[in-house]
């Protein structure tokens, strides 16, 4: 499963972990760099991006390098087949990388007991400087959001939106370097955790797509969250070779310093997993609706399973509006602590947007937030 964002240490925080899986955290302030869509067209990739990270991102731990065990030759070869790289280039790569206990912590889902409150998650990510955040961010980078909401069809607030969640807006992008996170998490993933084995295999195809960027484009350096997600929408290494896009037309991808190639790379993703102009997100539901089909309700979780006349065989009241929504939804319940939990009926765009995060809380918190930025904007 994918990992892209920085929600699920903020979530840990304040609710639980989400269904499916860690994510990153927050990284050091790095301004953005000045958008120059022809500067250094055909300059190679060596090192980090002029305006990227440079000295200024602080790495919060080192730790004893990877030593030359047979466990670690295997992963190189390993590696080395599956990315058709040098053997040799791999396994030296990974002899330079650091075992970081931290980030092994970080990926334990958090303590059993620990009430999910959306109430909370809101809060955090409705904050006013998060608002207007996104409404200068908006505001500086217009032509690039307008420009994929015409060619993705995905609405320009989303974007901004779900950068913001991530990022906020680049201020967050992680503070880890990515050879160590990765091959940490690939050479000794904590056997406690309850999809270990799951778990260490995607890191090691993760870590495979990051030596594979390394290769390709100069860069020996890349910086990550805890769990190897990178740039102003945190994307993991393989959705950077599969979704990033050189949107400002500069000659190379830069989800680091270019805003326009993450506002691009965004639209894409999205698109890829079949956004659909012109469609809600969600419908709100009258929360005192009859519960007797609650269970059956809630089984598909957030995938949009149910037509609209089935709903109302069991019982939930749907406005004309929602009735006259063609498509399958889901009753998607956000619990608040020990309040009464929050209902609504997520669309087949509420489930797209979970492909960038599986998370019913981070696809609501997403969508809140891009109309209080449109909102934003008006004023």
């Amino acid at each position: 499963m994918r990992m892209t964002g920085l929600f699920c240490v903020i979530f840990s925080a304040l609710l639980c972990s989400p269904s499916s899986r860690a994510s990153p955290d927050k990284g050091a302030s790095s301004p953005l760099a000045s958008q120059n869509p022809k500067k250094n067209a055909k300059a190679p990739h060596k090192g980090l991006h002029k305006g990227s990270y440079k000295a200024r991102q602080i790495i919060s731990e080192t730790g004893p390098p990877f030593k030359r065990t047979p466990e670690l030759v295997a992963l190189a070869n390993h590696i080395s087949l599956e990315n058709n790289l040098p053997s040799h280039w791999v396994l030296d790569q990974l002899l330079k990388a650091k075992s970081l206990s931290k980030v092994k912590q970080l990926v334990l889902p958090p303590s059993v007991g620990v009430k999910k409150n959306w109430m909370a998650y809101k809060a955090r990510f409705l904050s006013e400087s998060r608002i207007l955040g996104g409404r200068d961010f908006a505001q500086k980078n217009w032509a690039s959001l307008e420009k994929a909401q015409s060619l993705y069809q995905v609405p320009w607030e989303i974007i901004v939106a779900i950068i913001g969640v991530e990022t906020f807006y680049g201020k967050n992008m992680g503070y880890f370097k990515a050879l160590d996170v990765l091959t940490s998490l690939s050479m000794d993933f904590p056997k406690s955790h309850p999809r270990a084995q799951e778990r260490e295999a995607f890191f090691k195809q993760e870590l495979g797509a990051l030596l594979k960027l390394m290769q390709t484009t100069q860069q020996s350096v890349w910086i990550s969250s805890y769990a190897g997600a990178m740039g102003l929408p945190q994307f993991m290494p393989s959705n950077w070779h599969k979704f990033a896009v050189d949107f400002d037309e500069d000659g190379h991808i830069d989800l680091n310093a270019s805003p326009a190639d993450a506002i691009g790379s965004v639209g894409n993703y999205l698109a890829k997993f079949g956004w659909q102009s012109h469609m809600p997100t969600y419908f709100d539901i009258d929360p005192n609706f009859d519960k007797t089909h609650l269970q059956e309700l809630l089984a598909p979780d957030i995938l949009p399973s149910f037509k609209t006349q089935q709903l109302m065989d069991w019982g939930l009241p749907l406005t004309p509006t929602v009735q006259s929504h063609t498509g399958p939804l889901a009753l998607v319940m956000l619990e608040n602590a020990e309040a009464e939990p929050s209902y609504v009926l997520g669309t087949e765009n509420f489930y797209t947007l979970t492909r960038y995060n599986w998370s019913s809380y981070y696809a609501l918190a997403v969508i809140e937030l891009s109309a209080a930025i449109k909102a934003a904007m008006r004023d």
